[in-house]
């Protein structure tokens, strides 16, 4: 049987057949008239990322927009629930109600939000609208109404790193810490540039000391991630190594597999070392600096600290200016003076 008969054959109609095409324009008609509200539940309740700020921020455009159908949101109306965002104070999460939503309250004397805070919220409605375009929740046609919002300019982020004196009073407080694996989680995050939160969710079935690799199952962009284990760390590690189940920096005082406490310990560490200014989230600066400072392209930068845009890598930019600049001297720095001639060069061909 050729091609053509086979495709004759399978194409005759029967009422198998057409009972399946009756479900499947069932299965394509799209739900109408969904609100706001209705999407971001139905967003987070398959919602698998990492990122815990995400339904605090979805909350905040529920109470503002929730009750919109999505055929009257547009760029206009995320314009103004954007406005009125930078009015409001910031929430504090509270815990759950009786039926598991969170529950948030107006920090009091708190700050206005700042324009990367706003467009933290930005990005978080924009994904669940992307999801409702892609699973057919979303009117035919309908447009993405974040398309039409510009981001707003953020200040250059944050960059600050230890020096070896700094570094060398940290290390020293956190080995004689309360909590006896602080030293070793201080080391791993400035060597992976792995946030606090990947580090504390790590168990031990993820990390391979033998080949010295870890892997991040869940990162904040919902990525996975491979870690980079140099010796050092290595060495520091295997001597905590336990069963696979276990959370590498669980908690040391708790039968319960829970991963640890820190803040407190942290806190204690930085001020005995009397260091000021710096917080555990700056162990990934340092990881990002020293790497900029030894001539590290920033797209290898990226890929280290998990960054999806090059755009989050280049706050480091400005330090890889001294280590150009010595190797434009060391290359470079002969050309065009009135010191001693170099030997003739050949001709060419």
């Amino acid at each position: 049987m050729n091609v053509k008969q086979q495709y004759a054959e399978e194409a005759i109609p029967n009422a198998d057949s057409a009972a399946m095409g009756e479900r499947l324009r069932a299965l394509a008609v799209r739900p109408q008239s969904l609100t706001v509200r209705d999407l971001i539940d139905r967003y987070m309740a398959v919602y698998a990322g990492a990122d815990t700020t995400r339904a605090q921020r979805l909350a905040a455009w529920c109470a503002l927009a929730g009750d919109f159908t999505l055929e009257n949101v547009d760029s206009d109306l995320m314009h103004a629930g954007r406005a009125e965002l930078a009015r409001q104070p910031p929430l504090v999460f509270l815990g759950l109600d009786h039926q598991g939503r969170r529950i948030f309250r107006a920090k009091g004397r708190a700050k206005a939000k700042t324009p990367a805070t706003l467009n933290r919220y930005m990005v978080a409605l924009a994904a669940v609208f992307t999801w409702a375009i892609e699973q057919r929740l979303a009117p035919r046609g309908w447009v993405h109404p974040c398309r039409g919002i510009k981001r707003l300019a953020e200040p250059d982020g944050r960059v600050r790193f230890l020096d070896e004196a700094e570094r060398g009073r940290l290390f020293a407080a956190c080995k004689s810490s309360k909590y006896p694996r602080l030293y070793a989680l201080a080391l791993m995050a400035m060597l992976t540039g792995a946030r606090k939160g990947e580090l504390l969710s790590l168990r031990w079935r993820q990390v391979d000391l033998e080949s010295g690799v870890a892997t991040l199952n869940r990162t904040k962009n919902g990525d996975r991630r491979t870690l980079v284990l140099l010796p050092q760390l290595v060495d520091e590690l295997k001597p905590l190594a336990g069963d696979r189940d276990r959370f590498v920096f669980g908690s040391v005082n708790s039968r319960y597999q829970a991963p640890a406490s820190v803040d407190s310990a942290w806190r204690d560490a930085v001020a005995r070392a009397q260091i000021r200014d710096f917080k555990f989230h700056d162990l990934r600066h340092c990881c990002a600096s020293y790497l900029a400072q030894a001539g590290t392209p920033l797209n290898v930068i990226a890929e280290v600290l998990g960054h999806r845009k090059l755009d989050m890598a280049r706050r480091y930019a400005h330090l890889t200016t001294q280590t150009k600049a010595t190797a434009m001297r060391s290359a470079l720095g002969a050309i065009g003076t009135s010191g001693p001639k170099p030997d003739a060069l050949p001709l060419a061909g």
